[in-house]
């Protein structure tokens, strides 16, 4: 055994990496979605109207000169139009790849070369486009990275725009751009105020802006014959003529095009590309470093995009477990209920073999009274009530003692931990059927007598009971309600049906004592000892089902700490039994396993996809959409409860506080499992944790009260 000091420093060590590995879940998580953010950012398409029209500031030689203007290199203002009769195509937004690669076989089809004014992040997704399009002898122009209006940006948002994109196309095809058309831009004597700073802006980062002199209007999709005429020069002057090879449906675009090729060439019109048409190179080599850095940027993408990818998969997987489970829920819960409730059920002949009850107990002092005054007046004829003080430092044995009930022994045994006191207590009881019930725990009088009549079916080795929250005055304790009647006790009923009940629960459950030496008894393997013995127990071959009519008031945590403790334990303690059992065969892993898993573990690791994505949803995407899907699930709940509710005979006055569970409670759930995820996942050890105990059995049938 480790000396103290090294444990402790290993305990330390462990938890360090727990908490790095959270961080790094967390802040991939994040960067994830703010890459996704920034790429995805939605635009609409250019020649959009404008939000001003002033235009005092903006100098007559640019409002009545060419459509390129150059205002680099400190040589003052010079702008470039097109030779007479030449047609420079140009396309904005791509690429993309269904759109684009039909227009380059279109334009190589008719020998014609254009300019492609790209969209960054579209070259970072689809470079190979981007390759092919300089392959071909077409240049490339910046379009910036994500398509803003540059105009309402900050200057470091601007250069980050223009020099993101240069690194995309650097990665791509190896060159740099000096051409630049700014979104949403359009003629030289259209541009404002706004427009103005931003040519500026652009041609002191040492780009050509290149404007248009006619717009097909494809955007707008007006049909074939409307954008050839809107690209078709009424005189002989040279165009740049604007088109779009991604945004959209482009069919439109590529038939057009098919057709005003043939047409201008007939009129006598040849085809540039922009800088050959006024004697300049678009696109000189790229230095290494660029192609480089270029490549980080395309990879930091192309990760984002997978991870997110991954993500909708995995929220589209967590929907459809929740519509699979509510929907077996509400055919499988229903019919088990009615079915136990009608005239003609019963598990057999009546049970009446004598029982002994179970109590471990540590540090119980406040609520050992009413829990063994509870089972000692228990309606079943033979009981014999077995308190197992585990080493407590209180009073808890003395007030048992106290009591004076002649049904009830105490032993003593050195502190060992609840499975431990559980299994001194079996060897300890006289009887083959064995009730085990915390010592927080008050059951109904006739709780203990219906527990056991599911044993007349001698291929029944164990019994889970009802267990309720007995403390639901606050908030918290109306939401652990909630959770117990629809998680727990609702889950039971499909878990009954499909013959896989993954626990019985440590408050009330009953058991074969046949049963329990067949499957090992209590292991201290794992921390959840209830869900460990309850998956033995049916490896070994018996049966457990669940008594509804059997009900027990248990004090749930009363604080966020510590709740958050005992579902830390119970999470981490699931998640080793099931791995403990990975290798059963048989019906136990064909069905048993895999509903367990599927229903116990993924899908709560699952659901908090749900909210994430509607966040993202809500701050980025379509609100409308996001709120009613959201919304949906909320319905989905609200019934789900509803049915739980109703079956369990519970007043339906705290599912009020059904929408706040889902905003507030959930939230802490989903980081409890993702705590203990990452704690199993690194191989940490827990120890038993125990909770404060108030003695608050409120809602609870206390005897004598």
């Amino acid at each position: 055994m480790l000396p103290p000091v090294r444990r402790k420093r290993r305990i330390q060590r462990r938890r360090a990496a727990a908490g790095v590995l959270a961080l790094t879940v967390l802040l991939l998580l994040a960067t994830v979605i703010l890459v996704s953010v920034y790429t995805d950012a939605g635009f609409s398409p250019d020649g959009t109207t404008q939000a001003s029209t002033t235009n005092k500031a903006v100098p007559p030689e640019v409002r009545d000169g060419g459509p390129v203007i150059d205002l680099t290199g400190g040589g003052g203002l010079r702008t470039y139009g097109m030779p007479a009769k030449t047609i420079a195509l140009t396309f904005d937004d791509g690429p993309d790849p269904q759109w684009t690669p039909r227009i380059l076989d279109v334009l190589a089809r008719h020998r014609v070369q254009a300019t492609f004014f790209v969209v960054g992040s579209q070259v970072a997704r689809h470079p190979g486009i981007a390759e092919r399009i300089a392959r071909e002898g077409h240049e490339l122009g910046g379009h910036t990275f994500t398509h803003p209006d540059l105009a309402e940006l900050p200057e470091w948002r601007r250069e980050m725009e223009n020099s993101q994109t240069q690194l995309a196309i650097a990665d791509a095809t190896g060159a740099s751009t000096r051409l630049m058309r700014p979104p949403y831009s359009s003629f030289a004597d259209a541009l404002t105020d706004k427009d103005w700073q931003t040519v500026r802006a652009v041609g002191a980062q040492g780009y050509l802006t290149v404007l248009d002199t006619m717009d097909s209007e494809d955007w707008k999709r007006p049909g074939v014959d409307a954008i050839v005429r809107n690209l078709t020069p009424k005189g002989n002057d040279g165009q740049i003529v604007l088109l779009h090879d991604a945004g959209g449906d482009r069919a439109q675009t590529v038939a057009a095009l098919d057709r005003l090729i043939p047409l201008l060439t007939e009129r006598g019109y040849k085809f540039s590309t922009v800088s050959a048409a006024i004697g300049g190179q678009a696109n000189p080599a790229a230095g290494d470093d660029a192609v480089w850095r270029g490549r980080a940027l395309v990879w930091t993408v192309r990760v984002s995009d997978a991870v997110l990818s991954v993500l909708w998969v995995l929220l589209i997987t967590a929907g459809g477990l929740i519509v699979v489970r509510t929907l077996i829920l509400f055919a499988f819960a229903w019919r088990h209920s009615r079915r136990r409730r009608g005239p003609d059920w019963s598990w057999g002949l009546p049970v009446t073999s004598p029982v002994t009850i179970v109590v471990p107990a540590y540090n119980e002092e406040k609520t050992i009274g009413p829990a063994v005054r509870s089972l000692a007046s228990s309606a079943h004829r033979r009981v014999e009530v077995l308190v197992v003080d585990d080493g407590s430092t209180d009073g808890t044995a003395q007030a048992v003692r106290e009591l004076g009930l002649g049904n009830v022994r105490v032993v003593r045994i050195p502190n060992g931990g609840k499975a431990n006191a559980l299994n001194a207590g079996v060897a300890l009881s006289r009887n083959e059927l064995i009730v085990m019930v915390d010592a927080d725990t008050v059951v109904e009088t006739d709780a203990i007598h219906r527990l056991v009549q599911p044993f007349a079916d001698p291929k029944v080795g164990a019994v889970a009971g009802n267990v309720k929250v007995a403390n639901r005055r606050g908030l918290l304790g109306k939401w652990q309600h909630i959770e117990y009647v629809i998680g727990f006790n609702l889950d039971r009923r499909l878990y009954d049906t499909f013959r896989c009940i993954p626990t019985i629960p440590g408050a009330l459950g009953a058991f074969r004592r046949t049963a329990l030496n067949e499957s090992g008894g209590l292991s201290t393997d794992t921390l959840a000892e209830d869900t460990d013995l309850t998956i033995a127990i049916q490896r070994a071959g018996w049966r457990v089902v669940y008594e509804e009519s059997a009900r027990a008031w248990t004090e749930a945590p009363a604080t966020v700490g510590q709740l958050w403790r005992q579902r830390y334990r119970w999470s981490y303690g699931t998640m080793q039994a099931i791995w403990k059992h990975r290798a059963g065969s048989g019906l136990f892993k064909r069905r048993q396993l895999l509903l367990i898993t599927l229903f116990s573990v993924l899908l709560p690791l699952l659901a908090p996809l749900i909210d994430l994505m509607a966040l993202y949803g809500l701050l980025f995407l379509d609100r409308e959409i996001t709120i009613i899907g959201w919304l949906a699930m909320l319905v989905v709940q609200a019934l789900t409860a509803v049915l739980a509710f109703r079956l369990d005979r519970e007043p339906l006055r705290p599912l009020w506080t059904l929408p706040l569970q889902q905003i507030v409670y959930r939230q802490v759930m989903y980081l409890v499992l993702l705590h203990s995820a990452i704690a199993a996942v690194t191989g940490r050890r827990l120890k038993w944790q125990t909770i404060h105990r108030t003695g608050d059995l409120s809602s609870a049938p206390v005897p004598g009260r």
